[in-house]
C-alpha cells in the first residue's frame, strides 16, 4: 500500500531543492537542481524565470518515481522578493531581476526617497527603500527598458509562478500580498507525475518558510538561516520599525516580523572553495578549526556584493585586511566564517535598539553541517543556537504547510530539538576586540571601497 506524503519545493539562488515527506514529518527522499545567477553587469543579479519551472517539474518527477507513495499536498516556497514580469499571455518579458543581492535601483531608490521622503517611507511601509524592494527594481525596468516594461502584466516572485504552472490561479503567498491555496491541473499533473486535483499551498519566500521549517516562528524566536545570504528572522508580538532594517508580516496569519539579511555568506565560502580549489567544504572546515579564534590576525568584511542590513550599502566591497605571507587557506576561510558571524552580531544589535526581545536563535540550511559555522556565530554573538534534526530548509517548511492542509501535522512532532550550541566564554574577550575593529573597519575603508565599487560599473 502507498504511503500518504507531501512534497516541499524550494527555489533558491543557487538550486532547486525537493523534499518527498510522510505526514510524520519522515523524510523519504530529497532532490537538487543547481543553477547559477546571470551577472550581466556589476550590481546586477537575474535568472530565466522558466528555468524554475523547469526544475520544479525535473524535482517532483524524480521525488514522485523515486517510492511507492502516495502524494496528497504540495508547498512551494523561493527567494525573494524577485521581480519576474510577465506579458498579457504569461510570458516572462525579460529575465528575473532578484532579491537585494541585486542593486541596480540605486538611482531609483533615492529618487523616490527625495520625493516621498524616507521618513514618510518607514512609517507607511514599515522598512526603508533598500536593494530588497521590488518597487525600484520595477522603476529601473521602466526607465532603462521601456519596450519590456510596456509589454509587462503581472509579477510573478519563483512561489507564485509554479503556483501559476501548478494551478492556472495568479496568487502571492501571505508574506508576499496574501495566503491562498490552488489544486493541480490535469496538463500540470502530465508535466510533473503529480496526481491531478491535489491542494497546493503558496509556502512563502525561503526565509520565512526556513524558519517555519524548524519552529522558529513564536514570539521572540530569532531563525538564522545559513544558505548562500545570511537571512535573520525575529517573530514580535507587534510592529516595530527601524531604517536599518525589514518590517514585514510573518508567515503566518496575524504574526509580525523585524528581519534583515546579509547579501552574502554561504556564497564567500563557495567563491573561497573555488578559488582554493578545494573538492569540499570538509577540508577547509578542518583547516580553519587548526586556525583558531582569530583567524591568526586576519579580519574580513564579507560586502562581497554590497550589503544589505544594517549597513545597506550596495558600493560596498569585501575587505581582507591583516594579510601576510604566513598566512593559509585555513585563516582566510576562517576569517570568512568569522565575518559572518561579526555581521549576524552587528545585525542581531540592531535588531535589539529597535526593541526585539530576543528569547532563542534557531539554525537552519545548509552552513549549520560541520558545525563550526554555528559555533563561531554563538562564540561571537554570545547566543546559543537551537539545532533540529532535520535542516534540509524551506523545502520542508513548504512540506509542513502542505501536510497542514490534509493533517494535523505538527513542526515540534516533526523536527524536534536535538542540539544547543552553546558559546564558549573564554573566547569573548578575543571576538569582542575584533568585533571592534570589524565596526572600524567598514567606515575607515568606504571611501577607497566606494571608489574601487565605481570603477567596477564603467
Amino acid at each position: 500500500m502507498p504511503l500518504t506524503a507531501v512534497i516541499g519545493v524550494d527555489i533558491g539562488t543557487s538550486s532547486s531543492k525537493g523534499v518527498l515527506v510522510a505526514l510524520d514529518g519522515t523524510v523519504i527522499h530529497t532532490a537538487v537542481r543547481e543553477h547559477t545567477v546571470d551577472r550581466p553587469a556589476p550590481g546586477h543579479s537575474e535568472m530565466d524565470g522558466q528555468i524554475w519551472w523547469e526544475e520544479f517539474v525535473s524535482l517532483t518527477r524524480e521525488l514522485t518515481a523515486a517510492h511507492d507513495t502516495q502524494v496528497v499536498a504540495v508547498g512551494v516556497s523561493g527567494m525573494g522578493p524577485c521581480v519576474l514580469l510577465t506579458d498579457e499571455k504569461d510570458q516572462p518579458v525579460r529575465p528575473a531581476v532578484l532579491y537585494g543581492v541585486d542593486t541596480r535601483s540605486v538611482a531609483q531608490i533615492a529618487r523616490l526617497e527625495a520625493e516621498l521622503g524616507p521618513d514618510a517611507i518607514v512609517e507607511r511601509c514599515g522598512s526603508r527603500l533598500t536593494s530588497q524592494a521590488a518597487g525600484p527594481k520595477i522603476a529601473w525596468i521602466a526607465e532603462h527598458e521601456p519596450e519590456q516594461y510596456a509589454r509587462a502584466r503581472r509579477l510573478y516572485m519563483p512561489s507564485s509562478w509554479l503556483v501559476r504552472g501548478l494551478t492556472g490561479a495568479y496568487v502571492l503567498d501571505h508574506h508576499s500580498a496574501s495566503q491562498c491555496t490552488g489544486l493541480v491541473t490535469p496538463e500540470a499533473a502530465r508535466l510533473t507525475g503529480l496526481p491531478a486535483g491535489i491542494p497546493v499551498t503558496v509556502g512563502t519566500i525561503d526565509a520565512w518558510a526556513e524558519a517555519l521549517s524548524v519552529g522558529a516562528h513564536g514570539i521572540g524566536d530569532l531563525m538564522l538561516m545559513y544558505g548562500t545570504a545570511m537571512f535573520l528572522v525575529h517573530t514580535v508580538p507587534d510592529l516595530l520599525r527601524h531604517p536599518a532594517l525589514w518590517s514585514t508580516v510573518g508567515a503566518l496569519p496575524g504574526t509580525r516580523n523585524l528581519a534583515g539579511g546579509m547579501a552574502t555568506s554561504g556564497a564567500v565560502t563557495g567563491w573561497l572553495r573555488d578559488l582554493f580549489a578545494a573538492g569540499d567544504y570538509g577540508e577547509l572546515l578542518r583547516l580553519a578549526g587548526e586556525s583558531g579564534p582569530g583567524a591568526r590576525g586576519l579580519l574580513m568584511l564579507p560586502y562581497f556584493a554590497g550589503e544589505r542590513t544594517p549597513v545597506d550599502d550596495p558600493r560596498a566591497r569585501g575587505v581582507i585586511a591583516g594579510l601576510t605571507l604566513s598566512h593559509t587557506r585555513g585563516d582566510l576561510y576562517r576569517a570568512a566564517l568569522e565575518a559572518t558571524a561579526f555581521g549576524v552580531r552587528h545585525n542581531i544589535e540592531t535588531l535589539v535598539d529597535a526593541g526585539g526581545d530576543i528569547g532563542r536563535v534557531v539554525a537552519v540550511g545548509g552552513g549549520v553541517q560541520g558545525g563550526l559555522w554555528t559555533r563561531i556565530v554563538s562564540d561571537v554573538t554570545g547566543r546559543a543556537q537551537e539545532l533540529r534534526a532535520t535542516s534540509v530548509g524551506a523545502g520542508y517548511g513548504g512540506a509542513l504547510l502542505a501536510a497542514q492542509l490534509v493533517s494535523d501535522a505538527d513542526i515540534d512532532a516533526w523536527n524536534p530539538v536535538v542540539d544547543v550550541v552553546e558559546p564558549h566564554p573564554e573566547t569573548a574577550d578575543c571576538y569582542d576586540r575584533l568585533y571592534a575593529l570589524y565596526r572600524e573597519l567598514y567606515p575607515a575603508s568606504a571611501p577607497v571601497v566606494h571608489a574601487l565599487a565605481d570603477l567596477q560599473t564603467r
